[in-house]
Formats: structure tokens, C-alpha cells, sequence
């Protein structure tokens, strides 16, 4: 039986009322006595406005401290493969800047690609570039087993950012110019290749160019989960204030270690990995993320061994340890394996934090010495790369839960654990200094009382100054970094996150003595899916259908045609294909109250997710469409 006309309890769906008016908004937060969803970090305090600040950081340093080890490189075997000191870094830096001014004859603000692995060289080749007066755009490298997928975004990302030139090591342009990446890309169609691993041997005389605080710094480009890619524009200003704001947040000085283990190309994984360490000077152990593919014990034994105390991360990492390393830790332990000393461990992403893996690591390294309070989350964006982060001081993360079918609504009703269809949201970390958040109706532009559904609004010094591309959908965002509020505060500029959120004062005290509002991100605007007139986050679902299988190791829902498509990786025998399906559209229909369209059985590695961790859900739904998903088995229910 069709489940379309047999199903005949199905709520309704919602009825959308009429907006109501900016003064009866006034009026009824002052009836309900509701203070406005606002709140900010610490004050940042102004240093001194030096133009060029991280240029004249490094040099700074490499004329006080030119022995103190900034960057650390742990490779596959757990050891340190590579490090470079202040000095070092600035004489190489100088090296790659006379470099750009006498083989590629580069101008001021020239746009340079920067297309290597994750390690020193990227460092380095950052820091020529501002010497330069160059503007550098971060670029991953194409896979070398899987060039002619990886190629054509690295070609994408050269020609939408405007490069006039690509600099990267002798192996990546052996690669470039190699018979399988011809049959990708036209070769003639690059711009000049640069090889750094040959640098100029005599010391450049040329100093670098003095630039205005507003001017570029680099540009942060990143594919978003709905398929997009976007780069954004980052100044001199905002990338100091936003070094400062962690520098002040995680207490960040010279004698401190801290072991990244983060992919480098975009976002808070950059900053942290690439610009921290030379703004505060402390060392960062870098742990390449593709290195634990190799030795999924190489983050924990390295953290374990330098006795770092603090750690970045990715939601990638931790499923990974999690799933390979969690049946072994009574064996780690044997071998010395010690986290006691870990005093946070910061998960960076751009989405609502997954509690239940968190929570799970916590729990499995526990026996290693691993505090519970540790784990924490940040939160960050395209049009801010930090709004939220734990850091080492304040009270710990809050968690509450709400009804689901409230959410569904846009409205956000508290109730107690273990109600029917509560959801767990933790707090994002706190929030950054220098940063203010209010929490705004994404369709009216109206500030929102406390404790209420809306979109997350950021205003801050480190905020990013617009886009520079958003390839194929240059019009749809351009309000995005000069918003204004309809009614009230409606001279402050914001920048709008695009994500939906809330904020709650808890009974906790900050630092200051205040009482600590907490933000809680529920899920991204673009990637929601609205069915029967209800708003669906993708997590919540595929969260339920994980649940009802044991083989079922990941899961995506995308929406085709008003039809609800999911996607399921079975680890198993193909024979417990047939016996899924009834068992997701069961747990949809009881949990979401709707009706799946399409059931796709795949094997384990199917869905695409990337370096941070993030399901590409677009990218699944072009290979569905395109019957490249080679199932084991499909259902429809049309």
C-alpha cells in the first residue's frame, strides 16, 4: 500500500500568520518583560594600530627571540620530521618574497595560489607573500590517486580567485605537469608555476611593502556543505584583532605548546595552524590529519609524549579515533598513553555540536586520563571565522534540551531530559572577545527576546570585510556583511551568519562576575530542508536513522522533487540491504512524521565528506541524480 494515502494522521502543517508590525514587537517584549537575545565577549582591548601586523610581528621576533622554536611538524612514525624557528621563518619568507618579485615580476596586491600539503613550506610561502605585498589564497593539492576529481577544483579555485600565479613544491609541479593531469586540466591554461623548494641563495635586499591596515591579508576560500564555493575577504585589521581575540581567549604565550591537528587550507583550521603562533608566540606541534589514515594514534600518542596541554581538532579526528582506536585503549595505556594533562581539547566546525560523539571520545579515553570537561567545541563562519570558542578559563559548556517538533516550527520551547522528542543542544563555546552577537528574525530583520528562535547575527572588529567570489551565486549574498536591524539598534552593522540559533542566560558566572549567556546554533538557513511547511535539519534525521541499525554506519537525507531521499552506508552483507528499508521508513514516519521518498543503499565511503568532517550533501545529491552512486540497492516509494 501506498504509505501517501494510507498515512492519514500526519499533523498538519503549519499555517504562517501574517507578520506583525515592528511596535507590536516593542510592545509585547515589554508586556512579557523579555530582554533582548544580545550578549558579547570581553572587551578587546585597542594595541597599537601597525600596519602590516604580522609582518612586523615576525620580524619582531626574529630579531629578539630568533632561536624559539614557532612550528613543529610530527610525521606518519610520531616523530618530528621538520621544525622552523623565528629566523628561520623570516629568512625563508624573505627568500620567497625576492623570489616573487624577480622570477614572476609580481605587482602589490597580486593575487598568489598557494598549492601545498600540509606542513612548513605552506607556512613560509604565507609569510613571503605578505613581505611581498602579495595576497595569498590556500589551496589543498589534488590527491595523487585521484587527480582527475581533485584537479579541477584546484583549477576552479586558481581562476575564480584570480591568481596570477601558483607557488608550490618540486612534487606538486612534477604532478601538475604529469599525463593524467593533462587529461583533467589544459596545462597551457595555468598560470606561471613557481617551485619554492629552489629558492634564490643570496639574501633579497628589498624590504616589505608597507600596507594600509584595511587592505587584504589573504583570501579564505572553502567549498560549503551545500556545494558552494566562496571566498571571503580577509584585512590586515581583522586578521590582528582575530589573533588577538584567541590569543586572549586560550591565554596564549611563548612558553606554551599546542598541538594542531587540523586541515590548513580555510577558516579557524588556517588561522590556528598558520597565524597564531607567529601573533602570540607560542610553538604548535602540527599534526597533519591525513597522517592518521596511516596511524590513527599518531594525534593522542603525540599529545601524550610533548605533555601538551591543549589541542585543536576536527570532528574527522575524533571519529576516526573513536571508531579505530576505541577497542585498544587498555592496550595505548599499556604503552604509556597518558591525557591527563590535556587541559582542552577544541573541536573546530562550522556546524551544531555533535554531542553524542564528544561525549562517546570523552568517555572511551577516560581510562587514559582524559577529563571529561576537556572536550569542547568552537564555532566559526564565513562571515567570521571565530564567534565562539571554549577556551581555559570560565565555566564549562552548557547543555539543554528542546522539542523537536517546536524546532520544526522555528520555535524553541525548553523542556526536561528524556521528554518525547527532546533534542540535546550544547553550547558552542564562549563567546570570543571583542565579538557581540544578537539573534535576529531572518525574514522580518527584527531583534528577537531571549531564550527565542532566530538567525545568529555577529558584529566584531575580526569580522571578514565581504566576498570575493561566491562562484555562481554572486547576487544571492551580497547582504551578508551589511546588515541592519528593522527596528531598534538599526545603526550597528552586522554580519549574518546564516545560521539559526538562540541565546539563553544561564545561573553561571563568568570571569567578570556577570551572569554567562550561553549561544546555542541549531543548524545552517541553506541547508535546512522545508517539507510539509515545516523547517527539517538533515542532522536530526539522519541522527535517528543511524540509531536503528547496527550496520549503518553513516547516513544522508537530501530533498529531490519534494521528495525526501536518504541515503544509508551498509557495513554488512548486501542481504541486510532489503531489511533497512522498512526499518528507516519506519523511524522517519514515527520520529519526523514524514514519508521517505527514496532509500538508497550504498557501500561504506559513499557519501562525501570533507576535511572538516562535514557531510557534502549537494555533492551526494548530483551523484544520485547522475546514477553514479553504484548502490546495492534503491527503493522508491513515488
Amino acid at each position: 500500500m501506498c504509505p501517501h494515502s494510507c498515512v492519514t494522521n500526519l499533523p498538519k502543517p503549519r499555517q504562517k500568520q501574517p507578520e506583525v508590525g515592528p511596535a507590536s514587537v516593542m510592545v509585547g517584549n515589554l508586556v512579557a518583560g523579555k530582554r533582548m537575545a544580545q550578549a558579547s565577549g570581553r572587551d578587546l582591548s585597542q594595541e597599537d594600530n601597525d600596519q602590516c601586523k604580522h609582518v612586523k610581528v615576525l620580524q619582531w621576533r626574529a630579531q629578539t627571540t630568533p632561536d624559539h622554536i614557532l612550528y613543529t611538524l610530527i610525521n606518519s612514525r610520531g616523530v618530528v620530521g621538520s621544525s622552523l624557528t623565528c629566523l628561520q621563518l623570516h629568512k625563508r619568507a624573505e627568500k620567497i618574497s625576492a623570489m616573487l618579485f624577480e622570477r614572476a615580476q609580481l605587482q602589490n596586491g597580486d593575487h598568489v595560489a598557494l598549492v601545498y600539503p600540509p606542513g612548513l613550506d605552506l607556512i613560509a610561502a604565507f609569510y613571503g607573500c605578505l613581505y611581498a605585498g602579495c595576497i595569498p589564497i590556500t589551496v589543498r593539492p589534488p590527491h595523487p590517486q585521484n587527480i582527475s576529481t581533485t584537479l579541477p577544483t584546484v583549477k576552479m579555485i586558481v581562476e575564480v580567485s584570480r591568481s596570477v600565479c601558483v607557488m608550490t613544491t618540486q612534487g606538486i609541479c612534477k604532478l601538475l605537469r604529469s599525463k593524467e593531469a593533462s587529461t583533467a586540466v589544459d596545462l597551457r591554461s595555468w598560470p606561471p608555476v613557481l617551485d619554492t623548494d629552489d629558492l634564490p641563495k643570496r639574501r633579497s635586499p628589498l624590504l616589505f611593502k608597507p600596507c594600509d591596515p584595511e587592505s587584504l591579508a589573504y583570501l579564505d576560500f572553502s567549498v560549503s556543505t551545500t556545494g558552494m564555493l566562496a571566498g571571503v575577504k580577509m584585512s590586515q585589521s581583522a586578521t590582528s584583532a582575530l589573533c588577538r581575540s584567541i590569543k586572549l581567549q586560550c591565554e596564549l604565550y611563548p612558553s606554551r605548546e599546542v598541538a594542531v591537528c587540523l586541515d590548513p587550507y580555510c577558516g579557524l583550521g588556517f588561522v590556528v595552524w598558520c597565524l597564531c603562533s607567529v601573533y602570540a608566540g607560542h610553538q604548535s606541534v602540527l599534526i597533519p590529519p591525513a597522517e592518521l589514515e596511516v596511524n590513527p594514534a599518531l594525534w593522542l600518542v603525540s599529545v601524550s609524549q610533548l605533555r601538551v596541554r591543549d589541542t585543536f581538532c576536527s570532528y574527522s579526528v575524533l571519529e576516526l579515533c573513536t571508531k579505530t582506536l576505541g577497542s585498544v585503549t587498555d592496550s595505548l595505556k599499556a604503552r604509556g598513553l597518558d591525557l591527563s594533562r590535556v587541559r582542552t581539547c577544541v573541536v573546530v566546525a562550522e556546524e551544531r555540536p555533535r554531542i553524542a560523539l564528544t561525549q562517546s571520545f570523552s568517555k572511551l579515553f577516560k581510562d587514559v586520563g582524559l577529563h571529561p570537561r576537556a572536550v569542547s567545541t568552537a564555532f566559526g563562519c564565513r562571515v567570521n571565522l571565530a564567534v565562539c570558542l571554549q577556551g581555559t578559563s570560565g565555566p564549562d559548556p552548557t547543555t539543554v534540551y528542546v522539542d523537536m517538533r517546536a524546532l520544526r516550527h522555528d520555535r524553541l520551547r525548553l523542556v526536561e531530559r528524556g521528554s518525547p522528542h527532546s533534542l540535546p543542544l550544547m553550547e558552542s563555546g564562549k563567546i570570543l572577545p571583542g565579538v557581540r552577537i544578537i539573534i535576529a528574525n531572518p525574514e522580518t530583520k527584527g531583534p528577537i527576546g531571549d531564550s527565542h528562535l532566530g538567525e545568529i547575527w555577529v558584529h566584531s572588529s575580526q569580522n571578514a570585510s565581504g566576498y570575493f567570489s561566491v562562484f555562481g551565486e554572486e547576487n544571492v549574498h551580497s547582504d551578508h556583511f551589511n546588515a541592519r536591524l528593522s527596528f531598534g539598534d538599526t545603526q550597528t552593522v552586522w554580519a549574518r551568519t546564516g545560521y539559526l540559533g538562540f541565546l539563553r542566560r544561564t545561573e553561571l558566572t563568568d570571569a567578570s562576575g556577570e551572569r554567562h549567556d550561553a549561544l546555542y546554533v541549531v543548524g545552517a538557513l541553506d541547508e535546512a530542508m522545508e517539507l510539509r511547511g515545516m523547517r527539517y535539519h538533515p542532522i536530526d534525521i539522519e541522527t535517528s536513522i543511524i540509531r536503528t541499525h547496527k550496520s549503518i554506519t553513516e547516513c544522508a537525507v537530501f530533498t529531490w522533487t519534494k521528495l525526501l531521499v536518504v541515503v544509508v552506508e551498509l557495513d554488512g552483507s548486501e542481504q541486510e540491504a532489503l531489511d533497512l528499508v522498512p526499518m528507516v521508513t519506519n523511524v522517519v514516519l514515527e520520529e519526523h512524521y514524514l514519508i521517505v521518498g527514496v532509500v538508497v543503499v550504498v557501500d561504506t565511503g559513499v557519501i562525501p565528506i570533507n576535511s572538516r568532517g562535514e557531510k557534502q550533501r549537494m555533492h551526494l545529491r548530483d551523484g544520485f541524480l547522475a546514477d553514479q552512486l553504484d548502490p546495492i540497492y534503491v527503493a522508491y516509494n513515488m
